[in-house]
């Protein structure tokens, strides 16, 4: 996924800890992203991705749902565009090393980066299908202060599973202020925490959260840069696995000329519906796709498994894309 949004992150550091035990009064700790981080080797699938294009120095530390709910707060100066796989809504890091490493757990791959030191006890109030392969889990939250920001992930402790997950959050910090309530989408695979998400989580099951983040959060701090226009391009399979395609719609129309959204489909067997009808290409992101858009005022945010984030990476390097303008994130 390619996406273009403001700087707004400082650098601090934190050691990861191992799994704070989980007890009935609340103790534990969790991560939170779209489909697990700590995804097992090919999971997630290389049909699926998303690309989001940002002009300007524009930042990206939030998944596809986070932007969209952002965009209201963060639009002005210059233009986006982003190129995102929809079982990957991932954090961008920018300058990340291009080449895959081997695959690390979680907490091991994550050690150096900030933790809050507040840890949480979660009850699982709400299970829902986002397609076949995501399913939204609702939290609440049990500590009054426990918080996050747009951007951050969970650590997230199961009992009786050894193997931490690491999850996105894909609600607004609003929504834990309104009601205590925190939302991950997660992809299914054979990750033992994903794995127990859809094959055994139940209403009432809990779990621990703890709050991290790639480089600290600071309120109020960054480079200046604003969110202008966002062109968010979304590759998957077919448009069932299209997440929060919905949101992303009704976005474009409050926004309209601000927020922009190409969706590809790799293998569309069914009838496209009338409502996406003008907004599908059936096809993978393309080089033509992206080319008309390369300025030297725009950001290029990219989410995906490491095989899509190396081919879009090198496509951009091949129509002239400078290195720095390309931000990225590996979990795998």
């Amino acid at each position: 996924m390619a996406a273009g949004a403001e700087t707004g992150r400082g650098g601090r550091d934190a050691a990861a800890h191992g799994p704070p035990p989980l007890s009935r009064d609340g103790a534990g700790a969790g991560r939170g992203r779209l489909s697990s981080r700590d995804a097992a080797p090919g999971a997630g699938g290389s049909e699926d991705c998303q690309v989001i294009m940002a002009h300007a120095t524009i930042y990206v530390g939030f998944t596809v749902p986070q932007l969209l709910r952002g965009a209201s707060r963060i639009f002005p100066t210059h233009s986006a565009l982003v190129v995102v796989r929809h079982s990957d809504f991932c954090y961008c890091t920018v300058n990340s090393t291009i080449k895959s490493k081997r695959k690390m757990d979680h907490l091991e791959r994550t050690a150096n980066n900030f933790r809050q030191e507040v840890i949480s006890q979660a009850k699982v109030c709400g299970i829902t299908n986002e397609s076949e392969t995501v399913k939204r889990l609702r939290l609440a939250i049990a500590n009054k202060d426990f918080t996050f920001k747009a951007g951050q992930w969970v650590d997230f402790f199961i009992p009786g599973v050894s193997v931490v997950g690491g999850f996105s959050i894909c609600s607004s910090p609003g929504l834990l202020e309104r009601e205590g309530i925190l939302e991950l989408a997660v992809k299914h695979t054979v990750h033992p925490p994903a794995h127990w998400i859809h094959t055994e989580c139940t209403l009432d099951s809990e779990v621990a959260l703890r709050v991290g983040d790639l480089h600290g959060y600071q309120e109020g701090k960054g480079n200046g840069y604003k969110m202008g226009t966002v062109k968010l391009y979304y590759s998957a399979k077919n448009t069932s696995e299209l997440l929060f395609k919905k949101n992303i719609l009704g976005l474009m129309n409050a926004f309209p000329g601000k927020i922009m959204c190409h969706f590809h489909v790799t293998q569309q067997s069914s009838q496209i519906c009338k409502e996406l009808q003008p907004h599908v290409t059936e096809g993978r992101i393309s080089e033509k796709d992206l080319e008309k858009h390369v300025s030297k005022d725009t950001l290029w945010y990219i989410c995906g498994p490491p095989p899509m984030i190396e081919s879009i990476s090198k496509l951009l390097s091949n129509i002239g894309v400078p290195r720095n303008c390309v931000f990225f994130e590996k979990w795998w």
